[in-house]
């Protein structure tokens, strides 16, 4: 295996010789998919008509379950057995991957394809602004050039440029926000020992939330799950996933919050604990999810942009400039 040697760079597969690497799919294309092994190294992995797509099982008494390739979802973590190939890749022969990393890899394509949604929204509106930066600037040329030629129109030709680049910046402001998000407001919800369903108390708090998410501008909600020490370390994985799962899932059927509108979930497991493990109270604290409700600063932000005042010395020339000028052409400015 060459080319491993710092992380996140290309690996090589060495042509004709049989290999076997395990990791997570990182993008898939018709025909193959990135792979980032357990030590950092990238791998293309392409598949053929004869590649075998199938269940890495643990039990010995029944047959593994076979799938198709569209089952390859970004995410999934697998096992995959090939020949490397002249160009460098892994040929695979086989694809295994459990029951389990199937269903993770499934729900984390399902919410981050909104998301990628609405970043390409964003970056057309990105687009656009930059469009109209560009025809402002045109505009404060053509200015100049009316300013410098009229009798006493310099100093009213200045303010307007002013005025015009003003207008430009604030809009440059609230494009770089976009990203930038406010809390606008925190909430737990807390489960019992090994369980995932919602409590009374819990889907109160739920409803206030959504309530209020309802009320906000360019809004989206953050859910993240947690557990306590309890158990073992790969089913607290699984069950704070589950108890984020069943937050979302209340969101959506009872108060209608699109999926668009919630950010990926994540299931931390025991990582992130607020509370002493070691204690009854700080366990039950820690069996929680936190949702949280983000608006873009860049939606909520107005824009402001001090006109110049009209000089009281403005000449005819100057007033029959400003008074023809386009309306849309004003509001530009």
């Amino acid at each position: 295996m060459s080319g491993k040697s710092d992380s996140h760079q290309m690996a090589r597969a060495m042509s004709g010789q049989k290999q076997k690497v395990k990791g997570v799919i990182l993008r898939r294309d018709p025909d193959s998919f990135l792979l980032r092994d357990t030590s950092g190294a990238e791998w293309t992995i392409n598949l053929e008509n004869s590649t075998k797509v199938e269940e890495k099982k643990s039990n010995p008494f029944r047959g593994a379950k076979n799938y198709g390739v569209t089952n390859l979802y970004r995410g999934l973590n697998v096992e995959v057995e090939g020949r490397g190939n002249s160009g460098g890749a892994l040929v695979a022969q086989k694809v295994r991957f459990t029951d389990d990393d199937l269903a993770v890899a499934r729900s984390i394509e399902s919410r981050v394809t909104p998301v990628e949604g609405r970043v390409g929204e964003a970056e057309t509106r990105i687009s656009q602004a930059e469009a109209n930066a560009t025809r402002l600037s045109g505009q404060l040329e053509e200015l100049s050039a009316v300013a410098n030629t009229a009798r006493g129109g310099a100093k009213a030709a200045q303010d307007t440029a002013d005025a015009a680049i003003a207008g430009v910046n604030s809009t440059n402001e609230r494009i770089s926000a976009l990203d930038d998000y406010d809390v606008r407001k925190a909430v737990a919800v807390n489960f019992q020992a090994g369980k995932y369903v919602l409590s009374p108390e819990a889907k109160n708090i739920l409803d206030a939330i959504a309530q209020q998410a309802k009320q906000e501008k360019g809004f989206v909600i953050e859910v993240a799950g947690h557990a306590s020490s309890e158990g073992k370390l790969d089913l607290n994985r699984r069950l704070s996933q589950e108890r984020a799962d069943a937050v979302i899932r209340y969101l959506a059927e009872t108060h209608n919050i699109p999926l668009r509108r919630i950010m990926t979930p994540f299931g931390y497991g025991i990582a992130q604990p607020v509370a002493d493990n070691t204690t009854r109270e700080g366990r039950e604290q820690n069996r929680r999810v936190e949702v949280k409700i983000l608006v873009s600063k860049g939606l909520t932000t107005p824009a402001s942009v001090n006109r110049p005042a009209t000089s009281s010395t403005e000449t005819p020339r100057q007033r029959t400039v400003s008074e023809t000028r386009n309306p849309d052409d004003q509001q530009q400015q």
